[in-house]
């Protein structure tokens, strides 16, 4: 019997640049707007040379994820009107809704909850700890927590560990929490919604780092379905 068998490639270490500063933005640690650290800085950060930052630099640049400004630096690209989202055109397409988002939502987050209770490692926990954190501290600020949140869910997202999910996710809540971020305002404002969307997030934790796929699920379904029965509530 003839097996084909192909050699292993190792990593380039451009790549892992790339993947390290790709995650930063995508788990929010980057925020959109803000100003990367020097080419200097970055090389001296990660122990490697400035063409290796430079290579990994060009390819986020090329994709969209950040921008680079002559004489200021290089900033993490700030969301444009969901003009260059796939998503954001074929939801504004289908003319669809809130609660149209929320529904997607239900199925796309469950099964990530649920594998993430499979997959999640310890640094997905606490990267999901963190999150919860940041939303407290975003809230005691004054400020509605959504950074916080979206960080929680794309924790979620990353310890599913399927790089099509964190993709559309990403997608999703920056048409989300950027595009759309008036239509969310009710929801964290409404009295005590903040303290049930924290307890969820808690308990949606709690399931995952107990390794319990199918608690997990559910965790993650009563949450967005609470966030669905307000928009639903106050539409009606």
């Amino acid at each position: 019997m003839t097996i084909s068998i192909k050699p292993i490639k190792p990593k380039r270490i451009s790549d892992q640049v790339f993947d390290q500063i790709r995650e930063l933005i995508f788990r929010g640690k980057l925020k959109p707007g803000e100003k990367l650290m020097t080419e200097r800085e970055l090389a001296q950060a990660m122990n490697v040379s400035r063409t290796t930052i430079r290579d990994a630099i060009q390819r986020l640049s090329a994709m969209g994820m950040i921008v680079q400004k002559q004489g200021q630096g290089t900033f993490v690209k700030t969301y444009d009107t969901g003009l260059e989202n796939p998503l954001a055109k074929a939801i504004e397409a289908q003319n669809a809704s809130i609660e149209d988002l929320l529904e997607v939502r239900i199925g796309l987050e469950c099964n990530a909850a649920s594998l993430a209770a499979l997959r999640a490692d310890g640094a997905d926990i606490t990267a999901m700890t963190q999150s919860i954190e940041d939303m407290e501290f975003e809230i005691e600020s004054g400020r509605l927590g959504t950074q916080g949140d979206t960080s929680f869910h794309m924790a979620i997202a990353y310890a599913a560990k399927n790089p099509l999910h964190i993709l559309i996710m990403r997608n999703f809540y920056d048409y989300l929490f950027h595009g759309i971020q008036k239509n969310l305002k009710s929801l964290y404002e409404t009295p005590g919604n903040i303290e049930q969307i924290l307890k969820q997030h808690r308990d949606i934790l709690s399931t995952i780092s107990g390794r319990n796929p199918d608690d997990a699920y559910t965790a993650m379904k009563i949450h967005i379905n609470f966030v669905l029965d307000h928009f639903k509530n106050i539409s009606d």
